[in-house]
């Protein structure tokens, strides 16, 4: 009875484990690639080693761009659905948001965030956090000088991943070794 209670419990967490890859594999896979661009702040961390804290031109999102329009006081964790299009340089950039979900238009991507509680909130936007402001990189090599980009996997669901760091139109690993 033991034994086959201690067989099931490995099959169980075996079965969790791969279905959690399968799934985050077929977001990757089946969902659509954009480049973002992005400011850095170089933050590092005893116990997390380094990383780089990736701040977005599409995290603020100017309060003219939420239909219906946005109420004073949104709080902070609210959920925030954001349409991306390409611009001009190739790069997406925000052209509308809301407060409540919405069918994107076909040039238009739809990305969920949240409102993130920031104190250096710029006047008339609203900070955004995709849950891809964090990007874990290899020791010494989380001081990069350059223009990063990022590319990201936005599948169906709307939560982006991280597929590509870039610095300098180059993949970051590479861009980083001496």
């Amino acid at each position: 009875m033991k034994l086959k209670l201690f067989i099931l419990v490995l099959v169980l967490q075996a079965a969790w484990l791969l279905t959690t890859v399968a799934t985050q594999e077929y977001a990757l896979v089946r969902g659509r690639a954009i480049l973002l661009e992005t400011r850095i702040i170089d933050p590092r961390d005893i116990l997390r080693g380094d990383y780089l804290l990736l701040n977005y031109k599409i995290s603020d999102v100017p309060d003219k761009l939420f239909s219906p329009p946005v109420p004073n006081g949104l709080a902070a964790g609210t959920k925030i659905f954001v349409a991306l299009a390409p611009g001009t340089n190739g790069f997406y950039e925000v052209t509308r948001a809301s407060a409540s979900e919405f069918v994107p238009e076909q040039s238009e991507i739809l990305m969920k965030g949240k409102i993130d509680n920031n104190w250096w909130r710029a006047t008339n936007t609203v900070h955004v956090a995709y849950g891809i402001e964090n990007y874990y990189v290899a020791e010494d090599t989380g001081n990069p000088h350059g223009k990063l980009t990022v590319q990201v996997i936005v599948p169906a669901s709307g939560h982006p991943k991280i597929k590509q760091v870039f610095l300098d139109g180059r993949p970051y690993a590479d861009a980083m070794k001496p």
